[in-house]
């Protein structure tokens, strides 16, 4: 039996972990025990130092995770990613290759992200400290056609009714 991939992208700060664990945590109480990639864990447990955050990079790091994902879903694990990738060529890569696909666009303003910003990402760009951030001085390759668009430009105060909904969307 195939499994699922469930593919959450959208910029830093958008909400894709929250709403991931989120997804994860009722799919359990479901019965349904997912497997949870997110791009910040991959990236520091793959632990390629060479592997930056320019464009080249983010699109290698993009593959591994498609390419794990792809492996897992095809041992029938239902996978939840959370990751930007944010380039077509992933969107096609996956749409090609995974067995079941459901891609969700995460839309959030830019002034939400920088009020939200966490890792202090946009800060950093903007003071001129740091580089290569999608929305900023990256131009990010939104999902042309996405299974699911979410405008999340609130704080995730509801979290759980967010992961409902796009589970029920996701057919799960």
């Amino acid at each position: 039996m195939a499994g699922k991939v469930i593919w959450l992208t959208g910029l830093s700060a958008s909400g894709k972990s929250t709403i991931a664990r989120e997804m994860q945590a009722l799919l359990k109480e479901k019965g349904i025990t997912p497997l949870l990639l997110d791009g910040d864990q991959l990236r520091e447990a793959v632990a390629d130092y060479n592997c930056g955050h320019d464009p080249e990079s983010r699109v290698l790091n993009a593959y591994r995770i498609s390419r794990f994902a792809n492996m897992a879903a095809r041992q029938g694990l239902v996978v939840i990613v959370a990751t930007m990738s944010l380039y077509h060529e992933i969107h096609n890569w996956n749409r090609k290759n995974f067995p079941q696909y459901f891609e969700i666009l995460i839309k959030t303003d830019l002034e939400t992200l920088r009020e939200r910003d966490p890792k202090g990402l946009y800060k950093h760009v903007e003071s001129g400290n740091a580089e290569n951030l999608p929305g900023m001085d990256l131009q990010p390759e939104f999902p042309v056609n996405p299974d699911f668009i979410l405008e999340n430009n609130q704080q995730l105060k509801n979290v759980r009714k967010l992961a409902e909904l796009l589970v029920r969307r996701c057919a799960l």
